[in-house]
């Protein structure tokens, strides 16, 4: 009798043609933290040249977080059903051609068009990026370390865009959005070269268009209804209403899913432990400082008069602390594990936002600005990769695309949610302030907000602990069981034949 016996993959070989394929998928999301920082650096020139109040100011981000986290879920099962290359190419060229064109934007509306429709094209890039890097590289140390240089292209990319933001926004602030579009065509010229076909999947045997269609229309209705809450009042019937239309569509959406033949999401993912707390922690992380930066931009120019290179300069070590601990994080998940490292840097988030609430009308950068940059930076250089991680491992390759755009869509959904009711906190207590003092007032409070929703983070950091050396164990015994028998597979195979 024949026993089959599941054998761990073997280590892969880095050579030069899988770090030309690692590097150019590193490039999509290298190209997104080089597009969102250097769009925020230019937030309070925008809104000086264009006319923009704060309130209609903040959709410049969200319109681009808008079309992101509404069209993830269908643009990582894209991914999945019509093959990752494919469209990873097709949106790597619409977000280049719209970057180009949105720089040409005369009025807000248009600009918030084209920053939407950045969204989506980077709705099907960064699920389809990720989803390639982790069914090219095997789960355990090889994509522990491909995912800390994804972290790390991240990070270099916003600390990049960071000081091009800065130095940009000094000429003028259209070539902060112009930018991108170059760099978007150089990635997509290695990618046609670089990045290994993948077929769509045959066995699907159909699409879940109405599943499609709902779940991008409910998550739609949903940040729309938040971000247009503090224009409309929270309890008006437009806000109360597209609440409730979220509800009835996500409701419809989970109810196509139990009954069709082929569902956008197998419902059945959301069970794994590690993908549900990643899912959620990382709403708070992106959301946190989505809003963070949105204040602290406002803060720096507008009431301490900075520049905005001088700003750039001011949020640049966190980004700097990321691209040179990130390539760590691999290592440290093989020792600690992820969920030790998600609770470690949970509590750097709330100690660096709780810090910042010293703020004053002249605060002296070093000793009230840097600590929270440096401790931001710490935690997202240790959470950002962990979550990753956490999101992927354990998923078949074809759902990886799936698991990734739940992941995105959780972070750019969190994102939106949680700068539309910052935003409202900050319009509430601002109505007819213009001293600085007055606005310093309407700032704090919103500062709470972002510091309480980092302690909901510690929280789930704190729970992902719960049982950990029980699993811990488990594993470690299941790896020295399949170890054995590689060994013993190996030795018979070296053995002469009978």
């Amino acid at each position: 009798m024949t026993q089959t016996t599941q054998v761990p993959p073997t280590r892969l070989t880095w050579d030069a043609r899988l770090w030309g394929a690692l590097l150019v998928v590193c490039g999509v999301i290298f190209l997104d933290g080089l597009d969102v920082s250097m769009v925020g650096m230019s937030l309070p020139s925008i809104g000086a040249d264009l006319g923009v109040s704060l309130s209609s100011l903040q959709w410049v981000v969200t319109g681009y977080v808008l079309g992101y986290g509404g069209f993830l879920l269908l643009g990582g099962r894209t991914a999945d059903l019509l093959g990752r290359r494919r469209v990873f190419l097709i949106a790597l060229a619409v977000f280049a051609v719209v970057s180009m064109l949105s720089s040409l934007a005369t009025n807000p509306e248009l600009l918030i068009a084209a920053r939407f429709v950045k969204g989506i094209a980077a709705a099907f890039t960064a699920p389809a990026a990720l989803s390639i890097l982790t069914t090219t590289f095997h789960e355990g140390p090889d994509r522990n370390r491909a995912l800390s240089i994804f972290t790390t292209c991240a990070a270099s990319g916003f600390s990049l865009g960071l000081i091009l933001g800065g130095l940009l926004t000094e000429v003028g602030w259209r070539w902060t959005f112009l930018m991108p579009g170059p760099v978007a065509l150089l990635v997509l010229l290695f990618a046609i070269k670089l990045i290994p076909n993948s077929p769509r999947d045959e066995a699907v045997g159909g699409y879940d268009v109405p599943g499609a269609v709902t779940v991008t229309a409910g998550m739609l209705s949903l940040v729309f209804a938040v971000v247009g809450a503090e224009g409309a009042g929270w309890v008006s019937v437009r806000t109360i209403g597209l609440f409730v239309l979220a509800a009835v569509l996500l409701a419809g959406f989970v109810w196509i899913e139990t009954h069709t033949k082929h569902p956008l999401v197998r419902l059945g993912i959301l069970r794994k432990t590690n993908l549900r707390l990643a899912n959620l922690a990382i709403m708070t992380v992106f959301g946190a400082y989505v809003s963070f930066q949105f204040i602290g931009t406002l803060y720096l120019q507008n009431m301490l008069g900075w520049s905005s290179l001088e700003t750039a300069l001011g949020f640049l070590p966190a980004g700097l602390l990321v691209a040179f601990l990130s390539p760590n994080a691999g290592k440290l998940a093989d020792r600690i594990g992820t969920e030790r490292m998600v609770a470690a840097g949970m509590v750097l988030f709330v100690a660096g936002y709780a810090l910042f609430l010293r703020i004053g009308q002249t605060s002296n950068y070093t000793a009230t600005v840097l600590p929270t940059i440096v401790l931001i930076g710490l935690g997202f250089a240790i959470t950002f990769p962990a979550l990753n991680m956490q999101a992927t491992n354990g998923v078949d390759d074809n759902e990886q695309g799936l698991a990734s755009g739940l992941f995105n869509t959780s972070s750019q959904v969190g994102g939106a949610i949680v700068l539309a009711i910052t935003t409202a906190v900050i319009g509430s207590q601002s109505h007819g302030v213009t001293a600085p003092g007055g606005m310093l007032a309407a700032y704090k409070p919103a500062l709470v907000v972002i510091t309480g929703i980092t302690v909901l983070g510690l929280l789930l950091g704190a729970y992902g602990l719960r049982g950990l050396k029980e699993r811990r164990a488990l594993a470690a015994a299941e790896a020295a069981e399949l170890e054995a028998v590689q060994s013993e597979l190996a030795a018979e195979e070296m053995s002469p034949a009978a």
